[in-house]
């Protein structure tokens, strides 16, 4: 019986080998999570992980990437764009004025529930996008160094390399955040060093944090931008002298908080990792309104204000990092224009020195419109969403939901929202979790695109994952959004995109239970048909050239 068996196998082992020569993309090894109502997770070990690689579209054609609660992850299908006969196509149809409403624009002849049309309009363009990634927090690092260097390898191509999400973006706390193993800051001792003449990185940087971050820049296919945030500074900098709880910045630190992070800046270049961006400081309203138990300072609007005008934008753009861009609040939409205003009110400057807005995820019940009217007041300034989980909430029940469709269309349909509203860019939380959500010093734990089972030496990637590289593997950075107007009585979500290369991109999520077909006009009298499964998530790159 064992020839027979070693035959198959080496008939086998050349078919993979022909596969992979000619590129071909490695499937889902798919695990049923086995709750009912949860869609499956891949599985990936040092010897196997699916990947997926984007094919550019030959003029006159579009390629189409599904992933879907049923199971499809990144499948491919292709088609043709079709032309409407005896049409004649007027180069100027393209202006029609943004403030068209969608009912105008409704078509009598595609009126139907079971059909969606959008017409784009290249002409109409809003803001370039920046892009998309994870943050490599302690947490991220202490599970990825659980597995072996080559499920390590496997891990970050899965996120960054050619042959996966392509990620262009990181976030990573200035010291330590709560998803660390216990709290800490830099400089920490002596107390009242007002020159930080004991500044230093720890090792969570050294041999964790760092090597992450330069192991992502060696297989990205473009720039990793990384931002940089402080969840506390050392608490002889804070009145309350405490990690957590009711506590600001006391004013005599206010230029060695300023320092802080050019010194912080100063020892990752000098491990050759440029910093892009610094917030000013992670969620300010949490040493306002103490309801959480994790690292945090507090900024009343004033006083932020105070900070950037006389200090932080100061000092940054008197420096060598001059170039380094400002982003003010990094918290919840709901509370950004209260403390804009109050920034402003204090010292317009601190509006002159900040470069953007950064924006987190959990306060999405405010309605998104709000982003542009905040990009309509403060014309110039960027704005980035930084940070994104599901499960923090005291209401979840579950902090992890292994195989979560639900979480997935929620990430998808915020990503679509900020987009929609003039956001340049999407950075999730940790790059990846325990299964428990951790490790977590606050037991503050939630959710991850990856869940790292390091006794087994493996890692699965869950639908958030996908949900992730349906915007970061087909958008790169340049892309310009363009306008999608509804023409039928029933919709889906959706965004476009141009990219540097003149394809357009559109993402689409249908969160019914039932399929929908989607007509896609590019013109007056070319279109492309996509039948959009039940739950699904699709991109689709057109060359309409």
């Amino acid at each position: 019986m064992a020839g027979p068996r070693l035959s198959v196998a080496v008939v086998l082992l050349g078919v993979t080998i022909i596969a992979l020569g000619q590129g071909e993309d490695l499937p889902c090894r798919a695990r049923d999570v086995g709750i009912p109502g949860r869609s499956i997770v891949c599985v990936c070990d040092a010897n196997y992980c699916d990947t997926i690689t984007r094919e550019a579209p030959a003029p006159g054609t579009f390629v189409v990437y599904t992933s879907s609660n049923a199971g499809q992850r990144f499948e491919k299908s292709y088609g043709i764009i079709q032309t409407v006969q005896d049409t004649v196509e007027e180069e100027s149809s393209e202006e029609i004025p943004d403030s068209e409403s969608e009912e105008e624009a409704i078509s009598s002849e595609e009126d139907s529930l079971s059909q969606v049309v959008f017409r784009l309009f290249r002409i109409s363009r809003y803001q370039s996008i920046e892009g998309f990634g994870g943050s490599v927090t302690d947490a991220a690092a202490i599970n990825w160094r659980k597995l072996s260097d080559g499920a390590q390898i496997k891990f970050i191509e899965s996120y960054f390399s050619a042959t996966g999400l392509e990620y262009n973006m990181i976030r990573v706390p200035i010291a330590g955040s709560d998803f660390s193993e216990y709290p800490y800051t830099y400089n920490e001792e002596p107390w009242y060093d007002h020159a930080l003449s004991n500044f230093s990185l720890t090792s969570h940087d050294f041999f964790l944090k760092l090597p992450m971050i330069k192991r992502s820049q060696l297989v990205a296919t473009d720039e990793v931008k990384i931002t940089a945030s402080t969840w506390s500074p050392p608490i002889w900098m804070k009145t309350n002298e405490r990690i957590t709880g009711f506590g600001q910045l006391k004013p005599e630190f206010y230029q060695s908080y300023a320092d802080y992070h050019i010194r912080f800046m100063e020892e990752y270049e000098k491990a050759e990792v440029k910093i892009w961006a610094i917030t000013t400081t992670n969620e300010p309203i949490n040493g306002i309104i103490p309801l959480v138990n994790f690292n945090s300072l507090g900024w009343t609007p004033r006083q932020l204000g105070r900070w950037v005008a006389d200090n932080l934008g100061p000092t940054v753009r008197n420096s060598r990092f001059n170039q380094t861009l400002i982003l003010a609040v990094d918290d919840q939409r709901y509370i950004v224009p209260i403390w804009l205003a109050g920034m402003a009110r204090e010292d317009p400057k601190s509006i002159e020195y900040i470069d953007g807005i950064a924006l987190h995820y959990y306060g999405n019940f405010v309605h998104p419109i709000i982003l542009t009217a905040i990009q309509n007041q403060y014309p110039g300034k960027i704005l980035l969403s930084t940070e994104a989980c599901e499960g923090p909430m005291p209401w979840d029940r579950e902090k992890v939901e292994i195989g979560s469709w639900d979480r997935a269309r929620k990430y998808t349909k915020s990503i679509l929202q900020d987009l929609n509203n003039y956001v340049v860019g999407w950075i999730d939380w940790n790059l990846c979790l325990s299964p428990t959500g951790g490790p977590n010093w606050a037991d503050n734990f939630v959710d991850s695109p990856i869940l790292v089972y390091g006794d087994q030496d493996e890692f699965i990637k869950q639908p958030m994952f996908y949900a992730m590289g349906h915007f970061s593997k087909f958008i790169p950075r340049g892309s310009v959004r363009i306008r999608s107007a509804r023409q039928s009585l029933v919709t889906v979500e959706n965004a476009a995109f141009l990219k540097p290369d003149g394809n357009i991109v559109m993402v689409i999520q249908n969160t019914r239970t039932r399929a929908v077909n989607v007509r896609i006009r590019i013109s007056n009298s070319r279109f492309i048909d996509v039948h959009t499964e039940a739950q699904s998530i699709k991109t689709i790159e057109i060359n309409d050239n």
